[in-house]
């Protein structure tokens, strides 16, 4: 178990990690990701470095921690009324987000400063629960849906890989495009 899964979720723990996010983020825009020191974070935050290394155990896994804490999407996706929209729809905007600069970065830390795996699977768990509440939706219309994991394999994972390993030329095209061959001409999940 990871120190920070071992936290609990309130009180002076919450307050801790929320002020120690906040400083983060502040400083990361003020001063760069090269001058970020675990004693400047502490400083802004209000705590002691040796707070931070007991919960975080370094800065790479302090960054992934605030990097999970940012990729977690804060609404459920748009319901543009078909399958086919609402997954387009959420493609487009999950590379708008994820394939810039700043999201490239934030998705790096995320996978840099985890060495059990957890916010990995943390990551993937935030996309898996979009796909799936698009799916639901979709579902509850009457349409054919495919199940989560086809989806991930079909859309999310190629996703990622482009935008951590070939992201020049990525556009929503080409989310637009892996829609489109993953439901077919008819609307349905193409291989199924």
């Amino acid at each position: 178990m990871s120190r920070k899964q071992m936290v609990r979720p309130g009180g002076r723990s919450a307050r801790v990690q929320a002020s120690v996010h906040t400083a983060v983020r502040e400083l990361l825009s003020e001063v760069g990701r090269d001058a970020l020191t675990v004693p400047l974070v502490a400083e802004r935050a209000g705590v002691t470095p040796s707070t931070i290394y007991r919960r975080w155990g370094d800065l790479q896994e302090l960054l992934s921690d605030v990097a999970v804490e940012h990729l977690r999407p804060d609404t459920a996706p748009e319901d543009h009324g078909d399958l086919r929209s609402d997954l387009t729809a959420w493609a487009e905007q999950f590379l708008d987000e994820m394939a810039s600069p700043p999201g490239r970065a934030y998705v790096r830390d995320a996978l840099l400063g985890d060495p059990d795996g957890g916010n990995a699977g943390q990551c993937s768990a935030y996309a898996a629960e979009q796909i799936d509440a698009i799916l639901a939706r979709a579902s509850e219309r009457g349409e054919h849906v495919p199940d989560v994991e086809t989806a991930m394999d079909r859309l999310v994972a190629p996703l990622m890989y482009r935008i951590l390993f070939r992201p020049a030329g990525l556009d929503a095209a080409y989310g637009r495009r892996l829609v489109a061959e993953f439901l077919g001409a008819g609307g349905e999940a193409a291989g199924r």
